[in-house]
């Protein structure tokens, strides 16, 4: 399974952005795919993921009403909506995936998941 994120830029305080992931492979509807994201200077962090299949999002409080996380299988694409962006959104954002079943508190979890793009940089300006 390959994951690539695209998507990333150079934006002001209040801009939208959205990110996506293309994942490879015929089993993509199999995989929860989570979206982390890396501060400078700090340790990667969830953000968001949307479970296997046809699954419900889950957000970090951090995001919660400003992105909007959607995949669509027919693409083999998970999109990271993100509006409203403040310059501590600034990071190396990055998607995985986790195969199988898992409790929603594991998938906030970097250690969960199996296989990981390379990032897209976000730089928010104040």
């Amino acid at each position: 399974v390959q994951l690539v994120e695209s998507g990333g830029g150079l934006v002001q305080a209040g801009a939208s952005l959205r990110l996506s992931c293309a994942v490879s492979g015929r089993t993509f509807g199999t995989y929860t795919i989570g979206w982390f994201r890396q501060p400078p200077g700090k340790e990667r962090e969830f953000v968001a993921l949307i479970r296997r299949g046809f699954g419900s999002p889950s957000y970090a409080d951090s995001v919660k009403g400003r992105f909007t996380i959607s995949r669509d299988n027919a693409k083999n694409t998970v999109n990271l909506q993100m509006n409203s962006l403040k310059p501590e959104d600034t990071a190396l954002y990055y998607c995985a995936a986790a195969p199988g079943s898992y409790v929603l508190s594991a998938l906030w979890t970097t250690e969960t998941y199996d296989y990981w793009g390379q990032g897209t940089l976000v730089t928010v300006s104040s």
